[in-house]
This record gives structure tokens, sequence and C-alpha cells, in this order.
């Protein structure tokens, strides 16, 4: 009887400390946020001017850019016009809603934008866009 009192005195219960796990999470949170703005992926080209929101879902959706040169770039990786339908339909066939969104820097050709707006088209891509930056009054 007396071992009985004896351990039912000294218990000691088991208990999480959240301490060190916030701390933990409130960095990782913050070099998330730091870090994420940076990420964008594709090139950087001087976007046309046009229109005055974004497009709906444009996140989700494949960006094409064409730069001034009319080099095609899928992300950050350069794509001949020839390969560029087929990586796209492979894309199609794991989604198949997906959009595409072309961005195309003001000094490129508008005969490259439309060849390869056609080639997309004539690929059965139906939901094609082009990219353009809000206007902003002044």
């Amino acid at each position: 009887m007396i071992v009985n009192k004896y351990k039912k005195r000294n218990h000691i219960k088991p208990e999480i400390n959240l301490t060190s796990m916030i701390d933990v999470m409130s960095i990782l949170m913050s070099v998330f946020m730091v870090t994420a703005p940076m990420l964008t992926t594709g090139m950087s080209v001087d976007l046309p001017k046009g229109g005055k929101t974004a497009i709906e879902g444009a996140e989700k959706a494949v960006d094409i850019t064409i730069d001034k040169n009319g080099r095609i770039f899928i992300g950050k990786e350069e794509v001949a016009m020839a390969k560029l339908n087929k990586k796209l339909l492979y894309m199609l066939k794991q989604n198949p809603k997906l959009s595409i969104v072309i961005s195309g820097d003001t000094k490129t050709h508008y005969g490259r934008i439309v060849e390869v707006m056609g080639s997309l088209k004539s690929a059965g891509f139906k939901k094609v866009g082009l990219k353009t930056e809000p206007i902003t009054k002044k």
C-alpha cells in the first residue's frame, strides 16, 4: 500500500511544450514570406499596357514568354517553335483544364505573337490569352 501512494504522488503528467515549435514555425513563415515573391517563374519582359484587371485563374496557367528577339520560353526554358506544341500537349493531357497566357515584350514583332497564338489554337488549345499590364491613370 505504501508503494501505491508513492507512485501516485510522484507521477508526472506528460505535456507538450509548444514554445519551441511556435518559434520554429514563426521563423519558417517569415522566411517563406520573404522568399516567395522572389520565386517568380519566367523571363523579364516589358509588357504592353492594356486592360484594367488581371485575368482570373492566370496563376494556374502556363506562362509562355516571347522576348524582344522573338525567342520563346516556357518558364525560364527556351523552347523552339517546333517543340512548343508537343510540350504543351503533354501538359494538356495531364491537366485538361490547362490555360495558356502569352507574355510578349512590347518590342516583339506582332507577327511572332500571332504565329505562336495561331499554332496553339490549331493544336487544340481553347484557353489562350495575352498578358498585359494594367493601365494606370495619372
